[in-house]
């Protein structure tokens, strides 16, 4: 573990140096091309981090914090991916007794920017490609649990704010390869008519918004390094090809979640009820409709054909929740990594430690092998080698 600081002017000294002699640059990225498989993007394998995944710093400090023996041994075992999932008031500084208002989402937190700097240089030092991905930007998330002052799709000051908060990422980290970073806009974009009402119906965001929302941010991004690899998630909650941004130069990002009846089990997030859940199986039917690999491919099939198309696509979050039967799970999980590797496509694991991990999962069904005073579920460890 990293038991001192890291300067930040050290921090970008030893990071560029790390990405000199790298050509998978920005555009360099793209022509990286796995010529079998055709996807414009290096099939990365890995996991989400989730340091900065909530909105509020955590109660306990060490709470679900990245340890540089867990990058240590990603890298050990074959994994070359991290996603950093980030909720923008976590690196904010203003009065969280209240809600925050629209010119509070400009003031920048330099300390919580250095921790970001730090799990960055982090994963780097175990040559880890790193996404720095908003999961909340100003005006949106695709969950509740921060009261936002505006709504990205429809007001320009969020808008506007969204492409500041990723104008001052492109300019902090400019001088890293994109060999060694990429930035994801948004998790899971969908259209929300009222961001805080938890209930709110969801829907597809309208193609142009999204577009322009994308030009927007891309923009501020490329003044800074024109370079960059910069991806956008599917539409509606990341599950569909966004045709409008084909033409972008930009790479798309899938998930691993279909169907969710298998994957968010009794997740009580998804379900009012979770006692109502109907028991998953794989291959069979749940819930009056049958699953099985052909309903697999067929939903992957856009995606596929996207690579075709000659657009990077990746699998920025899959995964199954703990409480589905994990036989079922991973009977399921192999369909869904082979076909998305068939096609040259990589995966990031929600999440490394937690109810989605390969760690501490605190599955009620399964014997854990013990792993440096940590659960390792061995199983889905190989499983994942061997993809």
């Amino acid at each position: 573990m990293i038991r001192k600081s890291i300067n930040r002017r050290v921090f970008l000294k030893n990071t560029t140096m790390a990405a000199t002699g790298l050509t998978l640059a920005g555009r360099n990225v793209f022509s990286a091309i796995n010529a079998e498989k055709r996807n414009k993007l290096l099939r990365w394998k890995g996991f989400n981090l989730l340091d900065f995944f909530s909105p509020a710093p955590p109660r306990n400090p060490g709470s679900n914090k990245t340890t540089e023996d867990d990058l240590k041994w990603m890298a050990d075992w074959g994994f070359d991916f991290v996603r950093i999932p980030m909720a923008y008031p976590r690196y904010l500084s203003f009065d969280r007794t209240r809600d925050i208002t629209k010119d509070e989402v400009y003031k920048f937190d330099p300390r919580v920017l250095e921790e970001i700097d730090q799990l960055i240089f982090m994963a780097h030092k175990y040559n880890l490609h790193v996404s720095l991905n908003l999961h909340r930007g100003p005006g949106y998330c695709i969950n509740a649990g921060f009261h936002e002052p505006f709504n990205l799709w429809k007001d320009k000051e969020a808008q506007d704010a969204f492409y500041t908060h990723w104008g001052m990422w492109a300019e902090r980290y400019k001088n890293i390869s994109s060999g060694k970073l990429s930035f994801d806009l948004l998790n899971e974009p969908a259209y929300i008519e009222d961001m805080n009402d938890q209930y709110a119906k969801k829907g597809p965001v309208p193609g142009d918004i999204y577009r322009m929302v994308a030009e927007g941010a891309s923009t501020a991004i490329w003044a800074h390094n024109p370079d960059r690899l910069i991806v956008a998630d599917g539409n509606s909650g990341g599950s569909y090809v966004v045709p409008e941004l084909t033409d972008m130069n930009i790479a798309q990002s899938c998930r691993g979640y279909y169907p969710g009846l298998i994957s968010h089990y009794q997740a009580s997030w998804v379900w009012k009820d979770p006692s109502q859940a109907p028991t998953p199986v794989w291959p069979g039917t749940i819930d009056g409709k049958y699953y099985g690999r052909e309903q697999l491919e067929e939903f992957y099939k856009p995606w596929i054909a996207l690579v075709g198309q000659g657009v990077g696509v990746h699998c920025g979050e899959c995964g199954c929740y703990s409480k589905t039967p994990h036989g079922v799970f991973l009977a399921w999980f192999e369909d869904v990594i082979d076909i998305l590797t068939s096609h040259g496509i990589g995966y990031a694991l929600w999440n490394f430690r937690g109810s989605f991990g390969i760690m501490d999962s605190d599955r009620a069904d399964i014997q854990y092998t013990d792993w440096y005073g940590h659960k390792l579920d061995s199983k889905l460890l190989e499983l994942l080698k061997k993809y």
